[in-house]
């Protein structure tokens, strides 16, 4: 029961990490289980069968705090479909350890470059255009491979690849990552029942994580919305780094006391990344701010005021004919002389405006 116990909790804490990074619930719970010697096809068996129920928990509160792309969603969730289901059925004849260090050499990468984007000030705008297939779809299929045979990796290859990309807000990457691994889970579990047979999940241990999950799923759906997409990003950034050093340290056969010092220092950039990102964050809401209430301050006068000319009244109107030869029309225009232009003051210019706007958004920028 205590053995249970723990494992809710640790179900409740890896979903709570996972829905508000996008990643590390199977990373979590695959390592729990491995390190109680559970065999790593049983333990990927069971923790992408639990990930069914608490990513569709996931999926449908980040859909009603707006955190989904569907177009993105549709497009990656399918060809990762395939590669959970190629991964999940061929685990005992493929070996992913001789990848493993070139996929946490990129994703390293991918972690550090986080880091230096989001400690400084994010753009207002984002990257031109949309994501396409032939980027999201190669995407979802090694996501999907990589997660099906390592026990997790959907979270860890697809969001940072998603981040990097500038197309999408982070809350909507992490949104759109957890929804679509709802497909993902259900191939791989549909792999392993076909390899495995039912034997191969640990149903008590399904549950546990699972209850800790579906506990957790609300909650990390409102936090990925209130968070700030600065701290945001750093905090995710830090994760990947972290999470990625192990395997590259125990890849190059590092040991002794030099592991500490690398963790030690990558905590120190880490927490760097994190002051840095809070201050560009609070320099972007002054300057927000800025612009907003210059812009307020600026709108009663953005009315042009026109000043209206007597009209005299036509030949017609006055009882006088008109003269032979010529309109109603213009010996009105005749008579009422040239009708003035209208004046437009000097509160209305509008490049001076426009010049203004401009430059408090370039502060906002940075």
């Amino acid at each position: 029961m205590r053995k249970l116990l723990v494992l809710a909790l640790v179900g409740l804490a890896a979903q709570l990490v996972d829905g508000s990074l996008g990643m590390a619930y199977g990373l979590t719970s695959s390592t729990l289980l491995l390190f109680a010697g559970v065999a790593p096809a049983a333990a990927s068996a069971s923790v992408h069968l639990a990930e069914i129920g608490t990513t569709l928990a996931a999926g449908v509160s980040h859909w009603r705090f707006g955190n989904v792309d569907w177009r993105v969603v549709g497009r990656i969730a399918l060809p990762g479909a395939i590669g959970a289901f190629a991964g999940a059925t061929f685990l005992s004849s493929i070996s992913t350890e001789a990848a493993a260090p070139w996929m946490a050499a990129i994703l390293f990468t991918l972690g550090a470059y986080l880091l230096v984007r989001f400690s400084r000030p994010l753009r207002a705008t984002r990257a031109a255009g949309r994501l396409r297939s032939r980027f999201l779809a190669p995407l979802g299929l090694v996501a999907g491979f990589v997660d099906a045979t390592g026990g997790g990796g959907w979270g860890p290859v697809a969001t940072p690849a998603l981040l990097v990309s500038g197309r999408m807000e982070p809350r909507k990457v992490i949104g759109s990552v957890d929804t679509s691994e709802f497909v993902v889970a259900g191939a791989a579990s549909v792999g392993f029942l076909i390899g495995l047979g039912t034997e191969g999940f640990l149903l008590p241990t399904v549950a546990a994580l699972l209850i800790g999950g579906l506990i957790a799923a609300p909650i990390a759906a409102w936090l990925v919305r209130i968070v700030p997409a600065q701290l945001l990003g750093a905090v995710i950034g830090g994760v990947i780094v972290l999470t990625n050093a192990r395997t590259l340290l125990s890849a190059g056969g590092v040991s002794g006391s030099a592991p500490v010092v690398v963790y030690a220092l990558l905590g120190v950039a880490w927490v760097v990344a994190i002051v840095l990102a809070v201050r560009a964050l609070r320099r972007t809401r002054r300057a927000r701010a800025t612009v907003e209430a210059a812009l307020a301050s600026a709108s009663p006068a953005s009315a042009p005021s026109v000043e209206a000319a007597p009209v005299s009244a036509s030949p017609a109107e006055a009882g006088e004919p008109a003269r032979p030869g010529e309109s109603v029309g213009s010996a009105e225009a005749a008579k009422s002389g040239p009708v003035p232009e209208p004046v437009v003051t000097a509160e209305t210019s509008e490049p001076a405006e426009a010049a203004e706007s401009r430059k408090l958004a370039a502060a906002v920028e940075g």
